[in-house]
């Protein structure tokens, strides 16, 4: 949309269909998001190479990299660089930097040069309150069928908290997989919470059982789930 000359992009809202794109990265071209049907996506921005949380950022995520995999989920970077500046950073990376015992670190998901901006702008990634010329820290999961999950935005000077990134992760394939809500903080093996009762009778009915369900009013009941019963879902 253009006012004035000045060209404004909405970003997409959970429940959209994530914006599609054709880039190139450090593992090739991509087109996102057709070329990871079926597989959850994790496309994240950050505002720089050669930048020291950026750098810290990428070697969390390069250690947990594996991680990812095994939760059927596909990393993509974005920054507004070049490929070719970041080809050198992901070299001086591996053959240099040695964090929190993190060394020789080889980046192997893909890492897409947006140095026009479009995507960045496409995912709303570029806020001119932060910076005009890199993008934020925005998280993007993207679900097997290409809709948007959740949206996590840091800015510039803080890095992103990955034990969380992971936890929304499984906390959204458990949703899915068992038809649950998830209370605050839950990890796996917390009790989940079931949908509300949808009739008077139910609500009662809920309220009486005390063998499955834990019961703290009539719209709030938790039961049991296992961290067993998560783990052998994940993924699939």
């Amino acid at each position: 949309m253009e006012t004035n000359n000045t060209t404004i992009n909405v970003m997409p809202r959970i429940g959209d269909i994530a914006p599609s794109f054709t880039a190139k990265t450090t593992q090739g071209q991509i087109n996102f998001p057709s070329d990871y049907k079926g597989k959850w996506k994790i496309l994240f921005s950050h505002p720089a190479d050669f930048t020291p949380v950026c750098t810290s950022e990428f070697m969390t995520f390069g250690s947990m990299a594996e991680e990812f995999e095994k939760l059927n989920t596909q990393l993509v970077g974005l920054s507004v660089d070049g490929l070719y500046s970041h080809i050198a950073w992901l070299r001086t990376i591996k053959e240099k930097i040695d964090w929190k015992g993190m060394k020789n670190m080889e980046i192997m998901f893909p890492l897409i040069e947006d140095i026009t901006m479009d995507v960045a702008k496409k995912y709303g990634m570029i806020q001119p309150g932060e910076s005009t010329t890199s993008a934020v820290r925005a998280v993007f999961f993207i679900d097997p069928h290409d809709i948007i999950r959740t949206i996590m935005y840091y800015p510039l000077s803080l890095g992103r908290n990955f034990d969380e990134i992971k936890r929304v992760l499984i906390g959204l394939q458990t949703a899915d997989n068992f038809g649950v809500a998830l209370p605050a903080d839950w990890r796996p093996g917390d009790e989940v919470i079931v949908p509300p009762a949808g009739s008077c009778g139910v609500a009662k009915e809920r309220m009486q059982n005390t063998d499955d369900l834990h019961c703290y009013d009539w719209f709030f009941c938790t039961k049991k789930l296992s961290k067993e019963a998560v783990e052998e879902k994940l993924g699939k």
